[in-house]
Protein backbone atom coordinates (compact mmCIF):
# COMPACT_ATOMS: atom_id res chain seq x y z
CA UNK A 1 0.00 0.00 0.00
CA UNK A 2 1.43 3.34 -1.06
CA UNK A 3 1.62 6.42 1.15
CA UNK A 4 2.42 6.91 4.81
CA UNK A 5 1.04 4.61 7.50
CA UNK A 6 -0.50 6.15 10.62
CA UNK A 7 -0.79 4.35 13.95
CA UNK A 8 -2.76 5.49 16.97
CA UNK A 9 -3.67 4.52 20.53
CA UNK A 10 -6.87 6.15 21.81
CA UNK A 11 -7.65 5.85 25.51
CA UNK A 12 -10.03 7.60 27.83
CA UNK A 13 -7.68 10.50 28.57
CA UNK A 14 -5.13 10.68 25.76
CA UNK A 15 -4.80 9.83 22.08
CA UNK A 16 -1.30 9.03 20.82
CA UNK A 17 -0.36 9.03 17.15
CA UNK A 18 2.74 8.24 15.13
CA UNK A 19 3.91 7.49 11.61
CA UNK A 20 5.66 4.21 10.82
CA UNK A 21 9.13 4.34 9.32
CA UNK A 22 10.42 1.86 6.71
CA UNK A 23 11.35 -0.56 9.53
CA UNK A 24 7.76 -0.57 10.85
CA UNK A 25 8.75 1.45 13.93
CA UNK A 26 6.67 4.41 15.18
CA UNK A 27 8.21 7.89 14.97
CA UNK A 28 6.97 11.48 15.10
CA UNK A 29 4.94 10.43 18.13
CA UNK A 30 2.60 12.97 19.71
CA UNK A 31 0.10 12.74 22.57
CA UNK A 32 -3.13 14.76 22.43
CA UNK A 33 -5.67 15.08 25.30
CA UNK A 34 -8.97 13.62 24.13
CA UNK A 35 -10.93 16.36 25.91
CA UNK A 36 -9.46 18.94 23.53
CA UNK A 37 -10.95 17.33 20.41
CA UNK A 38 -14.46 16.51 19.24
CA UNK A 39 -13.56 13.06 18.00
CA UNK A 40 -11.09 10.78 16.26
CA UNK A 41 -11.11 12.59 12.90
CA UNK A 42 -10.53 15.95 14.58
CA UNK A 43 -7.62 14.58 16.61
CA UNK A 44 -5.97 12.84 13.63
CA UNK A 45 -6.27 15.96 11.49
CA UNK A 46 -4.74 18.03 14.29
CA UNK A 47 -1.85 15.56 14.64
CA UNK A 48 -1.14 15.58 10.88
CA UNK A 49 -1.24 19.38 10.83
CA UNK A 50 1.06 19.67 13.88
CA UNK A 51 3.58 17.27 12.34
CA UNK A 52 3.25 18.64 8.78
CA UNK A 53 2.41 15.20 7.43
CA UNK A 54 0.62 14.55 4.12
CA UNK A 55 -0.15 11.52 1.96
CA UNK A 56 -1.38 9.20 4.70
CA UNK A 57 -3.15 6.33 2.92
CA UNK A 58 -3.76 3.87 5.75
CA UNK A 59 -4.20 3.88 9.51
CA UNK A 60 -4.32 1.37 12.35
CA UNK A 61 -5.89 2.62 15.57
CA UNK A 62 -6.15 0.94 18.95
CA UNK A 63 -9.17 1.96 21.01
CA UNK A 64 -10.02 1.34 24.68
CA UNK A 65 -13.30 -0.18 23.68
CA UNK A 66 -14.99 -3.42 22.64
CA UNK A 67 -15.21 -3.85 18.85
CA UNK A 68 -18.87 -4.51 18.11
CA UNK A 69 -19.33 -3.28 14.55
CA UNK A 70 -18.76 -0.23 12.39
CA UNK A 71 -19.71 2.35 15.03
CA UNK A 72 -17.46 2.74 18.07
CA UNK A 73 -18.74 4.49 21.22
CA UNK A 74 -15.82 4.96 23.58
CA UNK A 75 -16.27 3.56 27.09
CA UNK A 76 -14.22 6.12 29.00
CA UNK A 77 -14.57 9.30 26.96
CA UNK A 78 -17.27 11.02 24.90
CA UNK A 79 -15.96 10.09 21.45
CA UNK A 80 -17.87 7.94 18.98
CA UNK A 81 -17.04 7.27 15.35
CA UNK A 82 -17.89 5.14 12.33
CA UNK A 83 -14.96 3.20 10.89
CA UNK A 84 -16.24 3.52 7.31
CA UNK A 85 -17.04 7.22 7.63
CA UNK A 86 -13.64 7.91 9.18
CA UNK A 87 -11.98 6.12 6.25
CA UNK A 88 -13.90 8.26 3.77
CA UNK A 89 -13.41 11.57 5.60
CA UNK A 90 -9.65 11.09 5.92
CA UNK A 91 -9.30 9.66 2.41
CA UNK A 92 -7.83 6.38 3.66
CA UNK A 93 -7.59 3.21 1.62
CA UNK A 94 -7.89 1.21 4.84
CA UNK A 95 -8.54 1.90 8.53
CA UNK A 96 -7.77 -0.99 10.89
CA UNK A 97 -9.29 -0.78 14.40
CA UNK A 98 -8.16 -3.05 17.24
CA UNK A 99 -8.69 -3.15 20.98
CA UNK A 100 -6.01 -1.23 22.89
CA UNK A 101 -4.90 -4.15 25.03
CA UNK A 102 -4.95 -6.46 22.05
CA UNK A 103 -2.43 -3.99 20.60
CA UNK A 104 -0.40 -3.90 23.81
CA UNK A 105 -0.29 -7.70 23.85
CA UNK A 106 0.99 -7.71 20.26
CA UNK A 107 3.84 -5.44 21.39
CA UNK A 108 5.08 -7.75 24.16
CA UNK A 109 7.18 -10.10 21.95
CA UNK A 110 8.90 -7.04 20.48
CA UNK A 111 9.93 -5.40 23.78
CA UNK A 112 13.61 -5.45 24.67
CA UNK A 113 15.27 -5.71 28.08
CA UNK A 114 15.30 -1.93 28.56
CA UNK A 115 11.52 -1.79 28.07
CA UNK A 116 10.58 -3.97 31.07
CA UNK A 117 11.18 -4.09 34.83
CA UNK A 118 10.96 -7.45 36.58
CA UNK A 119 9.03 -7.60 39.85
CA UNK A 120 9.62 -10.67 42.01
CA UNK A 121 10.92 -14.08 41.04
CA UNK A 122 10.07 -16.68 38.45
CA UNK A 123 11.32 -17.32 34.94
CA UNK A 124 9.55 -17.28 31.58
CA UNK A 125 8.69 -20.60 30.00
CA UNK A 126 9.33 -20.55 26.23
CA UNK A 127 6.37 -20.90 23.85
CA UNK A 128 3.87 -20.48 26.67
CA UNK A 129 0.84 -18.23 27.01
CA UNK A 130 1.45 -14.69 28.29
CA UNK A 131 -0.92 -12.52 30.36
CA UNK A 132 -1.23 -8.75 29.85
CA UNK A 133 -3.02 -6.38 32.24
CA UNK A 134 -2.86 -2.68 32.98
CA UNK A 135 -4.73 0.04 34.84
CA UNK A 136 -5.11 3.42 33.15
CA UNK A 137 -8.29 5.37 32.55
CA UNK A 138 -9.83 1.88 32.53
CA UNK A 139 -8.48 -1.61 33.21
CA UNK A 140 -7.16 -3.37 30.13
CA UNK A 141 -6.77 -7.14 29.97
CA UNK A 142 -5.44 -9.36 27.19
CA UNK A 143 -3.10 -12.25 26.57
CA UNK A 144 -0.98 -14.02 24.00
CA UNK A 145 -1.51 -17.62 22.98
CA UNK A 146 1.27 -19.42 21.07
CA UNK A 147 0.34 -20.60 17.58
CA UNK A 148 3.33 -22.37 16.06
CA UNK A 149 6.17 -19.87 15.81
CA UNK A 150 3.88 -16.90 16.43
CA UNK A 151 1.42 -15.59 19.00
CA UNK A 152 -2.25 -14.74 18.70
CA UNK A 153 -3.42 -11.81 20.83
CA UNK A 154 -6.69 -12.22 22.70
CA UNK A 155 -9.41 -9.60 22.56
CA UNK A 156 -11.82 -9.23 25.46
CA UNK A 157 -13.18 -7.02 28.22
CA UNK A 158 -11.60 -8.65 31.26
CA UNK A 159 -11.44 -5.35 33.14
CA UNK A 160 -15.17 -5.64 33.75
CA UNK A 161 -15.09 -8.94 35.62
CA UNK A 162 -16.34 -8.76 39.20
CA UNK A 163 -13.79 -7.42 41.68
CA UNK A 164 -12.30 -10.14 43.89
CA UNK A 165 -12.07 -9.37 47.61
CA UNK A 166 -9.63 -10.63 50.24
CA UNK A 167 -9.83 -8.60 53.48
CA UNK A 168 -12.48 -7.11 55.79
CA UNK A 169 -11.35 -3.62 54.72
CA UNK A 170 -11.94 -4.50 51.07
CA UNK A 171 -15.41 -5.85 51.87
CA UNK A 172 -16.21 -2.49 53.46
CA UNK A 173 -14.98 -0.70 50.35
CA UNK A 174 -17.04 -3.04 48.17
CA UNK A 175 -20.19 -2.23 50.16
CA UNK A 176 -19.67 1.51 49.56
CA UNK A 177 -19.00 1.04 45.85
CA UNK A 178 -21.93 -1.35 45.43
CA UNK A 179 -24.28 1.39 46.64
CA UNK A 180 -22.84 3.71 43.99
CA UNK A 181 -22.50 1.40 41.00
CA UNK A 182 -24.46 -1.79 41.61
CA UNK A 183 -21.96 -4.13 39.98
CA UNK A 184 -18.42 -3.55 41.27
CA UNK A 185 -16.06 -4.54 38.48
CA UNK A 186 -12.29 -4.81 38.80
CA UNK A 187 -12.05 -1.57 36.81
CA UNK A 188 -13.99 0.29 39.55
CA UNK A 189 -10.88 -0.10 41.75
CA UNK A 190 -8.03 -0.79 39.32
CA UNK A 191 -7.93 2.35 37.18
CA UNK A 192 -7.44 6.10 37.52
CA UNK A 193 -11.10 6.60 38.47
CA UNK A 194 -10.65 3.50 40.64
CA UNK A 195 -8.02 5.26 42.73
CA UNK A 196 -10.55 8.05 43.29
CA UNK A 197 -13.22 5.47 44.21
CA UNK A 198 -10.91 3.78 46.72
CA UNK A 199 -9.88 7.10 48.29
CA UNK A 200 -13.43 8.40 48.67
CA UNK A 201 -14.70 5.05 49.97
CA UNK A 202 -12.00 4.84 52.66
CA UNK A 203 -12.69 8.40 53.78
CA UNK A 204 -16.40 7.61 54.03
CA UNK A 205 -15.73 4.40 55.97
CA UNK A 206 -13.42 6.23 58.39
CA UNK A 207 -15.88 9.10 58.90
CA UNK A 208 -13.62 11.68 57.26
CA UNK A 209 -14.72 14.63 55.16
CA UNK A 210 -14.60 14.06 51.41
CA UNK A 211 -11.47 15.28 49.65
CA UNK A 212 -11.39 15.66 45.89
CA UNK A 213 -8.05 14.48 44.54
CA UNK A 214 -6.97 13.46 41.08
CA UNK A 215 -5.37 10.04 40.50
CA UNK A 216 -1.99 11.76 40.09
CA UNK A 217 -2.42 13.60 43.41
CA UNK A 218 -3.38 10.35 45.16
CA UNK A 219 -0.32 8.48 43.89
CA UNK A 220 1.98 11.42 44.61
CA UNK A 221 0.78 11.65 48.23
CA UNK A 222 1.12 7.89 48.58
CA UNK A 223 4.65 7.78 47.18
CA UNK A 224 5.89 10.60 49.42
CA UNK A 225 3.98 9.30 52.46
CA UNK A 226 2.24 12.61 53.14
CA UNK A 227 -1.34 11.23 53.35
CA UNK A 228 -2.14 8.03 55.26
CA UNK A 229 -5.37 7.40 53.35
CA UNK A 230 -3.58 7.75 50.00
CA UNK A 231 -0.85 5.40 51.21
CA UNK A 232 -3.51 2.82 52.06
CA UNK A 233 -5.28 3.40 48.74
CA UNK A 234 -2.15 2.59 46.74
CA UNK A 235 -1.36 -0.40 48.96
CA UNK A 236 -4.83 -1.84 48.37
CA UNK A 237 -4.63 -0.96 44.68
CA UNK A 238 -1.34 -2.84 44.23
CA UNK A 239 -2.55 -5.86 46.21
CA UNK A 240 -5.84 -6.08 44.31
CA UNK A 241 -3.91 -5.81 41.05
CA UNK A 242 -1.67 -8.65 42.17
CA UNK A 243 -4.66 -10.82 42.99
CA UNK A 244 -6.34 -9.97 39.69
CA UNK A 245 -3.14 -10.65 37.72
CA UNK A 246 -2.78 -14.00 39.46
CA UNK A 247 -6.35 -14.89 38.46
CA UNK A 248 -5.56 -14.00 34.85
CA UNK A 249 -2.40 -16.11 34.82
CA UNK A 250 -4.28 -19.09 36.23
CA UNK A 251 -7.07 -18.65 33.67
CA UNK A 252 -4.68 -18.50 30.71
CA UNK A 253 -2.04 -20.89 32.02
CA UNK A 254 0.31 -17.98 31.32
CA UNK A 255 3.65 -19.59 32.13
CA UNK A 256 5.29 -17.03 29.83
CA UNK A 257 4.70 -14.39 32.52
CA UNK A 258 2.41 -11.44 33.16
CA UNK A 259 3.15 -8.00 31.73
CA UNK A 260 1.71 -4.91 33.39
CA UNK A 261 1.04 -1.85 31.26
CA UNK A 262 -1.25 1.15 31.46
CA UNK A 263 -0.52 4.65 32.63
CA UNK A 264 -0.45 4.16 36.42
CA UNK A 265 1.87 1.34 37.50
CA UNK A 266 5.00 2.45 35.56
CA UNK A 267 4.81 5.81 37.36
CA UNK A 268 4.68 4.22 40.82
CA UNK A 269 8.29 3.07 40.51
CA UNK A 270 9.79 1.69 43.71
CA UNK A 271 6.46 2.04 45.54
CA UNK A 272 5.02 -0.66 43.30
CA UNK A 273 8.09 -2.89 43.52
CA UNK A 274 7.97 -2.75 47.35
CA UNK A 275 4.17 -3.17 47.49
CA UNK A 276 2.17 -6.30 48.22
CA UNK A 277 1.58 -6.91 44.51
CA UNK A 278 3.78 -9.96 44.21
CA UNK A 279 2.69 -11.47 47.52
CA UNK A 280 -0.97 -11.29 46.50
CA UNK A 281 -0.14 -12.46 42.97
CA UNK A 282 1.19 -15.68 44.46
CA UNK A 283 -1.42 -16.01 47.25
CA UNK A 284 -3.63 -18.63 45.59
CA UNK A 285 -3.66 -21.39 48.17
CA UNK A 286 -2.90 -24.75 46.59
CA UNK A 287 -1.72 -23.00 43.40
CA UNK A 288 0.81 -20.70 45.10
CA UNK A 289 3.63 -23.04 44.09
CA UNK A 290 2.53 -22.65 40.45
CA UNK A 291 2.41 -18.84 40.54
CA UNK A 292 5.70 -18.33 42.40
CA UNK A 293 7.48 -19.76 39.34
CA UNK A 294 5.85 -17.28 36.93
CA UNK A 295 7.55 -13.89 36.41
CA UNK A 296 5.86 -10.50 36.41
CA UNK A 297 7.08 -7.46 34.49
CA UNK A 298 6.18 -3.77 34.37
CA UNK A 299 6.23 -2.38 30.83
CA UNK A 300 8.37 0.75 30.99
CA UNK A 301 8.48 1.58 27.25
CA UNK A 302 6.99 5.04 26.58
CA UNK A 303 4.39 4.11 23.90
CA UNK A 304 4.22 0.32 23.72
CA UNK A 305 0.70 0.10 22.27
CA UNK A 306 1.86 1.97 19.15
CA UNK A 307 4.50 -0.71 18.65
CA UNK A 308 1.73 -3.28 18.94
CA UNK A 309 -0.52 -1.45 16.50
CA UNK A 310 2.36 -1.49 14.02
CA UNK A 311 2.16 -5.30 14.06
CA UNK A 312 -1.27 -5.01 12.42
CA UNK A 313 0.56 -4.01 9.25
CA UNK A 314 3.23 -6.67 9.70
CA UNK A 315 0.57 -9.38 10.08
CA UNK A 316 -1.79 -8.12 7.36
Amino acid sequence: MKGKRLVGDVGGTNARFAILDKNNRPHKTQTLPTKDYSGLVDAIQAYLEHQHIIDVRSAAIAVANPLLGDVMKMTNNSWSFSVSETENTLGLEKLHVVNDFNALARAVPHLNAADIIKVGGGEKKPNAAIAVIGPGTGLGVSGLVPCGQHYTALQGEGGHVSLGLRTPREYEIHAVLKKRFGHVSAERALSGPGLINLQSALREIDGLDSLELTPAEITERACNGSDAICVEVVQIFCELLGSCAGNLVLSLGAEGGVYIGGGIVPKLGETFIQSGFRQQFEAKGRMSHYLEKIPSFVIAAPHPALLGVAQVYAEA
